[in-house]
């Protein structure tokens, strides 16, 4: 699944705020994560009510503007795969456009995780302006 949203900011600092994968919590979802710890590749989200999500880093292209993740544990609902990427493109003088795809299994669940990553990237968004 495909999701596209808008940002009113620069590209350049819609994807500083994207590629800094250990301040999740800080500046692109503040309101659901609580903390982001990096070891590695592995990255780990504490979210609001203390449910833990263990995420790989699979790539962060400079070039491309391009964050590539997976979920290998914790992830709601239980998946059995989960991959997804950001890729952030030039909308206008000063706007951005954000693409997140998302790869799941099983397929039944994609219709719960389309609404959280609509809803997170509308929180997404906002916080992604924000950035200096």
């Amino acid at each position: 699944m495909s999701h596209t949203f808008g940002v009113h900011a620069h590209p350049d600092h819609v994807w500083e705020g994207l590629r800094d994968v250990g301040a999740v919590h800080e500046r692109l979802i503040p309101s659901y994560v609580a903390d982001t710890r990096i070891d590695g590749v592995h990255r780990y989200l504490t979210m609001a009510d203390g449910w833990v999500v263990h995420e790989v880093i699979v790539g962060i292209d400079d070039e491309t503007k391009r964050l590539a993740y997976a979920v290998v544990e914790g992830s709601r609902p239980e998946l059995a795969h989960h991959h997804a990427s950001f890729q952030v493109f030039a909308d206008g003088p000063d706007r951005s456009r954000v693409v997140w795809t998302t790869d799941l299994l099983p397929d039944e669940h994609a219709p719960q995780v389309r609404l959280r990553v609509e809803r997170g990237s509308e929180v997404m968004a906002r916080a992604l302006a924000r950035i200096p």
